[in-house]
This record gives structure tokens, sequence and C-alpha cells, in this order.
């Protein structure tokens, strides 16, 4: 077992011991940024934000800090929620001192109490992880995910967390099966579970070098089903709203000879994924390393070093 694949497995103690944020109530707008898996993630949040009534929208660190204009109105104050592991990513970090310095409050998530991004905050909400992570964000996206959606009302309790590694657990058994001979790997998931969908797709990409793909369930049928063949793999994140019209698609997939990977919808593999969207986003989220970890391991990729990558994304 290598380091990656202990970090995926130990990290659910981390989550026990998580923070619990007070839940966000405020009608101001809320922007947030990250990069990478953090702005996958803060994806997610604000779409938990905005069902929860809280206005937000998602923004790469390097858009905010080019264009803030694009997508907030100029002279609309803001709560910016800056999501970074190590604190330290360029555009994340000059786009939090651009944002103070336009007097908007800046909350920073990361995993790096003494970083630059806690330094340039107004507060810092922090989340201890895996002392063996490495490259790859596994833990730290997993409590990052979780301090947000905390802040959009989520009640994440022991049994949830239990509850998401007997999952991790169960998918893993059927990897093997499932990815043998496939190439290609789409990931569809809806609202909430969006931003998980592609962070699973850019998982699976950076760790084994896949080619993947992530869409809304219904949009994919719109242009990108063309490219499904003997090769594919799809990973269906079954949102409770919409479950119905995301398991019609199902036969459609199989019978242009994909596989499906179904939590909380049918396939050829199919996983219990129970709770609302929220509770989803983070149950799924370690079955989706998993997947990327097994993958690696079948093509005889070493995960702690993956290709072109280094921990921290700095600008010169």
């Amino acid at each position: 077992m290598n380091p990656t694949h202990r970090s995926i497995t130990e990290q659910f103690p981390y989550w026990q011991r998580a923070a619990v944020p007070a839940p966000i109530h405020s009608a101001q707008a809320h922007i947030l940024l990250g990069c990478g898996t953090s702005y996958y993630l803060a994806q997610s949040v604000a779409a938990a934000l905005n069902v929860a009534g809280v206005p937000a929208l998602a923004v790469p660190g390097g858009e905010w800090l080019a264009r803030p204009g694009a997508y907030l109105p100029a002279g609309t104050p803001a709560h910016i929620l800056a999501f970074s592991r190590s604190g330290e990513s360029t555009e994340t970090v000059q786009a939090a001192h651009r944002s103070r310095a336009d007097g908007h409050h800046v909350t920073a998530v990361t995993c790096e109490a003494g970083s630059s991004l806690a330094q340039a905050a107004d507060e810092v909400l922090y989340a201890e992880t895996h002392p063996e992570e490495g490259i790859v964000m596994t833990s730290s996206a997993s409590l990052m995910l979780l301090t947000g959606l905390r802040l959009a009302g989520l009640a994440f309790h022991e049994e949830d967390v239990l509850a998401s590694q007997a999952l991790m657990t169960q998918a893993q058994r059927a990897y093997p099966a499932l990815i043998e001979g496939r190439t290609h790997v789409v990931f569809l998931g809806a609202g909430e579970l969006y931003g998980v969908a592609q962070e699973g797709a850019l998982k699976l990409q950076e760790m084994s070098l896949t080619y993947t793909q992530a869409y809304h369930p219904l949009e994919y049928r719109h242009g990108p089903i063309s490219l499904v063949d003997d090769r594919t793999v799809v990973v269906l994140l079954s949102h409770p709203d919409t479950a119905a019209d995301e398991a019609r698609l199902v036969p459609e997939l199989r019978s242009k000879g994909a596989r499906v990977l179904g939590f909380g919808a049918p396939g050829d593999v199919s996983v219990e994924l129970p709770g609302d969207a929220r509770r989803r986003a983070v149950m799924v989220l370690p079955a989706l390393q998993m997947l990327g970890e097994c993958v690696a391991q079948a093509r005889g990729l070493d995960t702690t070093a993956p290709r072109w990558l280094t921990k921290v994304v700095t600008l010169a």
C-alpha cells in the first residue's frame, strides 16, 4: 500500500475530528475561489449554498484575479471564500489580496494554517489532513468539501463517515472487472454533485493518465455521447431530485457499449448512495479517489509521482 492509497483509506478519522463551522445565512453575494481540485470543490459548495438560499458563485482563482467584473458587477460587496490545500496557489493567494484591497471580506479554507492564503484572509477555516498525502489531493479534498458544505448547512455525523468508508470499500471490490479493457471514463453529476463529478474526472486523469470527461447527466446526450463505445466507463452520480430521469440514461449508454457504474443509480455495477445531494457529494468522494488509484495500479503507474504535476502550483 503506497502513501496515496493510505491517504485515501485512512482519511476518515480526520473527518471525525474536522471543525464544524456555523452555516452561512448572509444574503450578500458569496464568491468561492479555487484552482484545480479546489475550484471543483467550490462548485459543489456554491451549488449547495444557492440551494440553501445563500447566493454563491464559484470562480477560478485566476479568473477572479484578472476580471472580477465578469462575475460580479463592480462595486458589489461580497464574501470571498478561498479554497486552497497548501494556501500557496499563486492565483488564489493574489486573488485574496486583491479582494481585501477591494473591500471584500475573505475567508480561507485551507489545510495549512500558517500559509500565505491564511495570512491574506480575514478569517481561516483550517482542516488537518493526512500527513502522507502527496501531490494528488485526497484527504484534503474531502475535508475542504466537508467544511464548505457545512457552511451550506450540511449536518454530517459519525454514521455518515462510516457509511462513506463502507461505500468506498464496496466500490473498490467492483473496480477491477469494471475497468478492464476500458480507456475512456465519463463522470456525470448534477447540481451539488457536478463539481464532484469534475473532481472525479480530474483525479482519474492525474493518477492514471486516463482520458476523462465530466458533464451534467442530461447534457451528455447533446453531443458528447458520440464518443461512447466499448472502451467507455460511465460513472453516474445520481442526484435524488432527478434520479428517475438519470436512470433512463443508463440503458442508452449500455446499448452503445459503455459499462455503467451507478452511485445511487442502476448500472453494470450499482452502489447505494443515500441522503440528500450534499451528503452524497461528501460520501462518494473517497470512492472516486480510490477509482483513480485502482486504475493507476492496473496500468503500473505510481500515484505518488504523477506526470508533470507538483504539490503546489505557483507562478513566477
